[in-house]
């Protein structure tokens, strides 16, 4: 495995119990995604865009297959070298903001860093700088519109400098000029050499996005 490739799966499954039934929720899946691409993940509700997701963010271990992320395989980590190779290689981006209420906008940007025992000195507020928040840095997340929210969720996601983004209906709660707005930014990002691979239902991402992985009852369609 690896190859050049900063996040490799191959012949990954992931299966669940409920109750009396097993459920496959990914089937036997082999993707590879190179430094510095922009992919997107559609396909219906319940089709394992999630649960693909969660895999290659070490979420969740595959059931079979192997995983390699940034040139580690998470097989072969145990739960702190997962956390420190989420820590220190992805960032993540949800529909739902997770900032913190009682924490102002830049005490939520520079949370990861702090976890991960870092410093970040100066990088909150560069980072809020560039997706245009530095003057609400002081603000609370109550104090902000949603496109905003989102704004500064992207800042946290990547105050660790991560060489991967993934993001999980990113736009879903916003309207059209502020998905718009994160869309520029996600661009941006990737420009700046940062891989993304963004679950989405909007075409309109979709097309911004150099390569569309289309997911259907667990299995990846051509």
């Amino acid at each position: 495995m690896n190859n050049g490739h900063i996040i490799e799966l191959e012949n990954v499954s992931k299966n669940y119990q409920r109750g009396p039934e097993t459920v496959h929720a990914v089937k036997n899946v082999s993707l590879s995604v190179s430094s510095g691409e922009y992919v997107a993940v559609i396909g219906p509700s319940g089709s394992g865009k999630t649960t693909l997701m969660n895999i290659i963010g070490c979420l969740d271990h595959p059931s079979d297959g192997r995983v390699m992320i940034n040139g580690r395989e998470i097989q072969d980590e145990n739960e702190s070298g997962l956390t420190r190779l989420r820590q220190t290689s992805i960032g993540f981006v949800f529909q739902q903001f997770f900032l913190i209420p009682t924490l102002n906008v830049i005490e939520n940007v520079t949370l990861p860093a702090l976890f991960a025992g870092h410093k970040p000195n100066g990088r909150g507020r560069d980072l809020l700088e560039k997706v245009g928040l530095a003057n609400r840095m002081h603000h609370l997340p109550g104090q902000l519109s949603g496109g905003e929210m989102q704004r500064v969720a992207i800042a946290r996601s990547l105050v660790n400098a991560p060489p991967i983004l993934l993001a999980d209906e990113p736009t879903g709660n916003l309207d059209s000029k502020n998905a718009g707005m994160i869309m520029d930014l996600f661009g941006k990002l990737n420009a700046d050499g940062v891989t993304v691979v963004m679950v989405t239902h909007n075409t309109d991402i979709v097309k911004r996005c150099n390569r569309t992985v289309h997911i259907e009852d667990g299995v990846i369609r051509q």
